[in-house]
């Protein structure tokens, strides 16, 4: 999945906006109709400039539009950028879908090839060492005291 730098910011944004429950509440009410930033304050046990705070990060978003009408703030949420984020899920989705589909091919293979060069634990008379990156021989590494 290639994906735009901006492209990218901005899925962050969205969904760094929904990971929040206040937030996503505030999205859902003002889906259904337009609220105050006072309006929405109200609904929620903490103070007024918390609730601007969410509704700021969800308007970066694109999630929700203010609009000032004399002294009072409007608040309505964009279905648009819940479509959007929805598309990116899907997009997601596709990809892990593509991956399990891969493992399934390689799992469902009846006579797998392993390649013994680049494979250490095929050859039963090696072992791989981490702690040195290489491979030993069992017979010519061992020390007498090992045995």
């Amino acid at each position: 999945m290639v994906v735009r730098q901006e492209s990218a910011e901005r899925a962050d944004r969205i969904f760094h906006a929904l990971a929040d429950a206040t937030r996503r509440e505030i999205v859902a009410l003002t889906l259904a109709g337009e609220y105050s930033v006072s309006d929405l304050a109200r609904r929620f046990p903490m103070s007024f400039a918390a609730v601007q705070k969410h509704v700021a990060v969800l308007e970066q978003a694109g999630l929700v539009t203010k609009e000032r009408r004399g002294r009072e703030q409007r608040v309505r949420g964009s279905a648009d950028s819940l479509r959007e984020a929805h598309r990116l899920l899907d997009q997601l989705a596709d990809v892990w879908r593509g991956r399990i589909d891969r493992i399934g091919t390689i799992l469902a293979d009846p006579d797998p090839d392993p390649d013994p060069v680049s494979d250490p634990i095929a050859d039963a008379g090696a072992h791989f060492d981490p702690r040195d990156g290489k491979e030993h021989c069992h017979d010519r590494d061992r020390r007498p005291e090992e045995s």
